[in-house]
């Protein structure tokens, strides 16, 4: 999953067209490693993204940008001094190497015209974004790596910026195909997708394997390479660079059967055969934009909320290993029978027991009159005995009837956290994951702190999610329990039809009916968008139960987000996020 030289060089052209010549509007900086540039121009507005992240730096325009902190990081101010109002002149890119340059016209504070430079370099742990001034001084970066970081290259303000330091193979485009393979000699004991890869810049792994597997068929090493082999390697290599010279691209996902995506390349992957499916894109941002959309949003989430999450996973993981330990009591009371039917056998046979035997042989008349000895404390007597089996056996019936409550309630309480653990991994936003800690404050998770003078009014609560389907019904979404309780239980009509997974936590989710048949189509949608929003999200075939709002009923003293219903249809979809994407109002 690298954005690598040629990707980018694809990128750089697709950006240029939309937004060279437009404005910086607005400037926000969502995380600690992420830009987000408004421009506008004669194209309409549209959102960059920056991302410095080790393990998805990027760039490319987004129909969803992060949320913004409530105060902005040092390094954004700095931008906005410098870069509101700018006006984007050009975007380059030197060779094929893994970073762009964004050249602006910017106005100082006290008039003067001055030319600034944005530099991303996409180098993954080593990635950064970076403010230069028209003498390639360094104003400062999202990032700063002085001496203890890097002996080799320090970024800092005040400091000269030189490029990152060049790897040592040529660009795909300065080179033959014939001298690529022959570089390709001298790692004889590589893989020949890896020794490709080693042998020239501007390309991914997977472009490195497609080009070995539309030559060879299969990853030979080196140094079996046949004078065939070699010759077809010249051929793709060839056609690789004519695709590239050409300007031509194919922007394409890769993902598995469920959805998962797996890479994205500039070429057609053939590669999979059968085991992948490969999705096209109308440009790289939009390809980006979808790929990268979901494991940001988690990783996001998942900083923004570690605190909640390392809370709820510690209350999952205690509730857990308390059922089992209740379940294994619970399993140890399944012989109290017994209890009782040695208490009356001894009680029966008194008249020949004597005291001071450590066992007892008796006639057990509940099982065929078969032989039973019955272990005995030698220091009672056999009445004594027989009340003692007595005493255990109602104690083990007591602890029965105890424990199948405290099971029962211990996993009421474990599907609340797994639900709220489901909400967590998709709030996505700081007042979502609020009302969440919110949640868990009111419900006892959470102590709730004491209110400051002049805290202000509690946030008002936040509103569902709205979709609209193609048949025109608004659909809700709930965002969490307490949202969803609300949804359900006050907000819906009796009419209107609720949906959720099956036996997955989720959201629940509500089709405005306004007394209208709701259409086979808006059921399915709905159905799809219940799946989407809960933790079955990257499964196919997620059940989906769904029912008038009039049928649901909310147990006496449950958690939040907890109802029942017994008149209710399933129906088996597959989540769709571009369904969603599409739906959303």
């Amino acid at each position: 999953m690298a954005l690598d030289g040629i990707t980018l060089h694809f990128l750089k052209e697709e950006l240029s067209q939309k937004l060279i010549g437009s404005r910086i509007e607005k400037l926000h900086q969502p995380s600690r490693e992420e830009l987000v540039l408004v421009f506008r121009g004669r194209n309409g507005a549209h959102r960059l993204l920056l991302s410095a992240r080790a393990q998805s730096p990027k760039i490319h325009i987004t129909e969803f940008p992060p949320e913004n902190p409530d105060k902005p990081p040092m390094f954004c101010m700095l931008l906005r001094k410098h870069l509101t109002a700018a006006l984007l002149t050009g975007i380059r890119q030197e060779g094929l190497e893994r970073a762009l340059f964004l050249d602006f016209d910017a106005t100082t504070e006290i008039g003067n015209r001055v030319r600034l430079t944005l530099a991303i370099e996409i180098m993954a742990q080593y990635s950064n974004i970076i403010l230069i001034n028209c003498e390639g001084i360094i104003l400062d970066s999202i990032k700063r790596v002085d001496s203890e970081k890097s002996s080799v290259r320090q970024i800092l303000p005040g400091m000269l910026y030189r490029l990152p330091p060049k790897q040592n193979k040529p660009d795909l485009t300065d080179v033959s195909a014939s001298d690529v393979v022959a570089n390709m000699a001298q790692f004889l004991e590589k893989q020949a997708s890896s020794a490709l890869l080693s042998s020239v810049q501007g390309i991914s792994p997977i472009v490195s394997r497609e080009v070995v597997y539309r030559a060879l068929g299969e990853d030979k090493r080196v140094s079996l390479l046949t004078d065939a082999d070699e010759a077809a390697l010249n051929v793709e290599i060839d056609k690789l660079k004519d695709f590239t010279d050409k300007k031509e691209a194919f922007p394409c996902s890769i993902t598995d059967a469920g959805g998962k995506p797996l890479d994205f390349s500039f070429l057609p992957i053939t590669q999979y055969g059968t085991n992948a499916v490969i999705k096209s894109y109308d440009s790289f941002s939009t390809l980006l934009d979808a790929f990268y959309y979901e494991r940001d949003r988690l990783e996001r989430t998942k900083q923004n909320s570690a605190e909640l999450q390392k809370l709820v996973a510690n209350l999952i993981q205690r509730t857990a290993k308390k059922l089992d330990l209740q379940r294994g009591e619970l399993r140890q009371c399944a012989d109290r029978e017994q209890l009782r039917i040695k208490a009356e056998l001894i009680a029966a046979n008194l008249y020949q027991l004597q005291k001071g035997a450590p066992f007892y042989d008796v006639v057990n008349y509940y099982d065929e009159n078969k032989p039973l000895r019955i272990t005995a404390n030698p220091a009672l007597s056999p009445n004594e005995n027989s009340q003692k089996y007595y005493k255990e056996y109602r104690k083990a019936k007591t602890a029965e009837q105890k424990l199948t409550e405290l099971i029962a309630a211990g996993e009421d309480e474990l599907a609340y956290l797994e639900t709220v653990a489901d909400a967590l991994t998709r709030a996505e936003t700081a007042a979502q994951i609020g009302e969440i800690k919110a949640e868990l404050t009111h419900t006892g998770y959470l102590k709730q702190k004491q209110k400051q003078k002049g805290a202000g009014k509690a946030p008002k609560p936040l509103a569902p999610d709205s979709f609209v389907s193609d048949d025109g019904f608004l659909i809700l979404v709930g965002r969490n329990n307490e949202m969803n309780d609300r949804l359900s239980l006050k907000t819906a009509a009796k009419n209107d039809l609720w949906f959720h997974t099956q036996k997955f936590p989720g959201s629940h989710v509500v089709v405005v009916t306004e007394g209208k048949e709701v259409p086979e189509t808006t059921m399915r949608q709905a159905a799809v968008l219940a799946a989407y929003h809960s933790s079955a999200r990257q499964s196919s075939g997620v059940p989906v139960d769904y029912t008038e709002v009039r049928n649901l009923k909310k147990p006496v003293g449950a958690k939040p987000g907890k109802v029942i219903y017994h008149v209710y249809s399933t129906v088996y979809v597959t989540p769709d996020r571009e369904l969603v994407i599409k739906l959303k109002k």
